[in-house]
């Protein structure tokens, strides 16, 4: 069965359009690297491939995969997307994407690597602003509320409502905000990052989104209810059983590369 990036892959190779899609899609995704040696402590050591085209890390986003490209059992960890580019930027390396039989099956050259890491990092500034007035959202791109969509699809236990609206603040500028209900302190920083990168992704040139944090028992937001577009955002439901992860398997985690 096809996964979520064989399927972006697929429809990045019939329309170029639907690139933004997929390589937002590879920052989310939880993959396996293979490693070099088993992790010591919070280090880890890349298994490097030495090619014709340059040096190459290998990643897969399902087990079955990695063990049918390898001969023999491998070390490995697993990282979401957005990690790994991180930790290889500026390393000279390219990745090797479910090489073998897969439909995503490819090479994300360097630069591709590094562009991808300085999209997840991004440049967003903190500022305290509040909005005169909010209102129904317009002249929103489809592209960005279909970013937001797929971002805000994947926080449920830790995002329990969004709203997007215009707003109108002090010295007459006009944005968009989004509120953001019931997000946890510790989680609050993460969640600005994957949705600074839907802004990026969805391809609005110099665009801005303002984000709000709000209580559920906020007396500002039922406006934003009564105003917005909010969006679904399934809710987490939790294994019965849960066990602790191994050292070095949390996908928001990273070793240290050595």
């Amino acid at each position: 069965m096809d996964t979520p990036l064989d399927l972006t892959c697929l429809a990045m190779q019939n329309d170029e359009a639907n690139a933004p899609a997929f390589y937002a899609r590879f920052l989310e995704a939880e993959l396996f690297l293979l490693l070099e040696s088993e992790v010591s402590g919070d280090a880890a050591q890349p298994l490097v491939m030495e090619t014709s085209d340059g040096s190459l890390v290998l990643v897969f986003d399902l087990e079955e995969r990695m063990a049918a490209f390898s001969d023999e059992p491998s070390d490995y960890v697993s990282l979401s997307g957005r990690r790994i580019a991180k930790m290889l930027s500026g390393q000279g390396l390219a990745i090797g994407l479910n090489l073998g039989d897969a439909p995503s099956a490819m090479v994300l050259p360097v630069d591709a690597v590094d562009w991808l890491a300085a999209v997840a990092i991004g440049d967003d500034k903190v500022v305290e602003a509040k909005p005169l007035e909010i209102s129904k959202p317009v002249g929103v791109p489809e592209t960005l509320v279909a970013a937001l969509d797929g971002k805000l699809a994947n926080m449920g236990g830790v995002v329990s409502a969004a709203y997007l609206v215009s707003a109108r603040y002090e010295g007459g500028e006009n944005g968009h905000m989004l509120a953001l209900v019931n997000v946890p302190e510790a989680a609050k920083a993460g969640v600005s990052e994957a949705l600074s990168e839907a802004l990026r992704f969805s391809g609005v040139e110099a665009g801005q989104l303002d984000l709000a944090f709000m209580p559920a028992d906020d007396s500002h937001l039922e406006s934003f209810m009564r105003a917005g577009l909010g969006f679904e955002i399934p809710e987490l439901v939790l294994p019965k059983i849960t066990e602790p992860s191994a050292p070095g398997t949390d996908p928001d985690s990273p070793p240290i590369l050595r």
